[in-house]
């Protein structure tokens, strides 16, 4: 049997596969989720896994999941999130998914959710803020990171994604060094995620996940920031899709 977990999120999507096939590989979801869908259905299929194929079984997650018409099951987010999470965590956890259009806090405890939050209603503390300030300052989301490390921190004081933006760009204008408008702008991401998981008991073990899931920076700058050590995980980005894999062999 494969076991494959498809993870359409608004920015990227992510497959797992599980089984006799071992793989895993992401693509951006463009414009739309449909042709992406149709993309990995391809893809799989070049890799010998047919997804119409009764040996196959299928589980889809995340943002665009009903436009993958070929998986046996949809599933929500939170439960695939939490699923793959306790798998790179090996245990109970707090997971933190900074993705592009949201952000969750995830508690999981005796392998089962028992609560969590999430901030779906503004991209300022998103990994889609950080891809558009660095846009703005003509670098790559890996360089943010890289120029923030030397910076000393301005402020960014705006709630509003088009605020921040304009501050940026009085920043930029006032010929302020790029490092130091890096820096602020991660700590204010920093800081918009600290704030939502503060709202929660944080577990003992606390991992990274979504997009900037391997950056070690962020994840010390968060801890810094939450007080207790946040764990980045290599395979983070993955999270949702690993999940939705274990779903797959496990619900019937």
């Amino acid at each position: 049997m494969n076991y494959v977990g498809i993870d359409i999120g608004s920015t990227a999507s992510k497959v797992v596969v599980r089984g006799e096939k071992e793989l895993h590989f992401v693509l951006p979801t463009g414009w739309s989720s449909k042709e992406t869908t149709m993309t990995i259905r391809e893809r799989l299929l070049k890799e010998g896994i047919d997804v119409e194929d009764e040996k196959t079984r299928v589980v889809a997650t995340g943002y665009g999941r009903v436009a993958v018409d070929f998986a046996d099951k949809v599933v929500t987010e939170i439960t695939c999130h939490a699923r793959g999470g306790r798998e790179l965590a090996e245990g109970d956890c707090t997971i933190i998914d900074v993705g592009g259009q949201d952000t969750k806090v995830i508690q999981v405890n005796g392998g089962m959710v028992m609560d969590f939050l999430m901030n779906d209603k503004c991209s300022a503390g998103t990994g889609k803020f950080l891809e558009i300030m660095a846009n703005r300052l003509g670098i790559t989301l890996d360089e943010l990171f890289e120029l923030a490390k030397t910076g000393e921190m301005i402020p960014i004081s705006s709630l509003c994604t088009v605020f921040a933006e304009s501050e940026v760009i009085s920043y930029i204008g006032e010929g302020r060094p790029r490092e130091d408008i890096a820096m602020g702008v991660i700590e204010s991401v920093v800081s918009k995620v600290a704030q939502l998981a503060q709202r929660q008991t944080l577990a003992e073990k606390i991992i990274l996940t979504g997009g900037l899931s391997h950056s070690a920076y962020f994840a010390e700058r968060l801890s810094k920031k939450l007080g207790a050590a946040v764990t980045p995980t290599a395979f983070g980005r993955f999270a949702g899709a690993l999940g939705a894999s274990y779903l797959a062999e496990e619900k019937k």
